[in-house]
């Protein structure tokens, strides 16, 4: 049994331990911390799983991005990690749906991320071929889906770096 609440000051550094476990070193070398850096994560979205002891099983964030020239305002989920102790029981998924039906409900209309497309695709993601995101990434591993209906019409281009007026803007 675990517990969902929204991550706190607090529980940084046990986020980032399961982080630094669950990925390869160096994953902030990765172009998707270019996008986070400077930009605080949506608060209200950055979920942590506690089990019945109050340790961390699992953690999501999401980083407010822009889509191309017109800058559209969207979600860029991740990280989510389990760890590797409560792999296969379906938290990743519960972290996922509970964090996108928040996002639904604050107003956000598109989520983004760089995953593998069978994992994400039962969420709803499906491969991203409208959309750029800044190099290194393998462009079959970026995944889209829209909150709400229409979300994506006409929206195309690079991913690009939020402002601060971007986070409040959906």
């Amino acid at each position: 049994m675990f517990r969902l609440s929204q991550e706190n000051p607090d529980d940084i550094w046990d986020v980032e331990y399961l982080f630094d476990l669950s990925f390869a070193p160096g994953r902030e070398a990765l172009s998707s911390y270019r996008l986070r850096e400077g930009i605080a994560p949506v608060a209200d979205l950055c979920l942590v799983a506690r089990d019945v002891d109050g340790t961390v099983g699992g953690a999501i964030r999401y980083w407010p991005v822009v889509i191309g020239e017109e800058r559209w305002p969207a979600l860029l989920l991740g990280p989510v990690a389990v760890h590797p102790t409560h792999q296969g029981e379906g938290l990743g998924a519960l972290l996922i749906k509970e964090s996108m039906a928040r996002a639904k409900e604050l107003g956000w209309t598109r989520v983004i991320l760089v995953g593998d497309a069978p994992y994400y695709s039962r969420f709803g993601f499906a491969k991203a071929d409208f959309l750029t995101f800044p190099p290194p990434t393998n462009p079959d591993r970026l995944l889209y889906h829209a909150l709400q209906e229409g979300a994506f019409d006409g929206v195309s281009g690079l991913i690009g770096k939020a402002d601060q007026a971007s986070v409040f803007s959906r």
